[in-house]
């Protein structure tokens, strides 16, 4: 459980790209907390914040983060790159965002909202939240990839016959 005071830290920066930067290394230290190795790309230009390897690849995470709660009690951000303009395919895989005044962590696939979306609502403790089954969903860094392996079983080809490995798709 992490403590309020670590909560609220980010919470009283005041310029927006500090709290970016905070939110980024905030979520380096949890995923390596899990166990996940982290990386971050060199300098402010890349297309992602953080990688995230798992056993089959890096995954580029998107790190965003917010304070605002609108009157309802729903959070909300923009979620744009570069010069304002919407992600493109490829250029992300997940969006992690921190609602930072509740410390509560989202881990959403690009491909749920990816293009769709560039403004985000969060709206906790509701059923109806459409993005609830993605809190704290840290699971997903490690479940995803492509994996191809070969395999051949010994003695299952004649000799002189050419062996072929199999691939497994997971």
């Amino acid at each position: 459980m992490r403590r309020k005071a670590d909560r609220l830290a980010g919470g009283k920066l005041k310029d927006c790209k500090e709290r970016g930067e905070w939110a980024e290394l905030y979520f380096m230290m949890l995923a390596a907390g899990l166990g996940m190795k982290v990386s971050k790309p060199f300098g402010d230009s890349g297309r992602y914040d953080v990688g995230v390897e798992n056993q089959r690849r890096v995954l580029r995470v998107q790190v965003k983060s917010t304070i605002y709660k609108r009157r309802n009690g729903e959070y909300s951000l923009n979620v744009m790159g570069p010069g304002r303009k919407k992600y493109a395919p490829g250029t992300v895989d997940f969006f992690a965002v921190l609602l930072i005044p509740i410390d509560d962590w989202y881990v959403i696939p690009f491909e749920v909202m990816g293009r769709k979306n560039s403004s985000l609502h969060f709206t906790p403790g509701s059923r109806r939240q459409k993005y609830g089954e993605y809190r704290e969903a840290w699971h997903l860094l490690r479940e995803r990839g492509l994996t191809i392996q070969a395999c051949g079983e010994e003695g299952s080809v004649d000799a002189g016959e050419e062996q072929r490995p199999s691939i497994l798709l997971v």
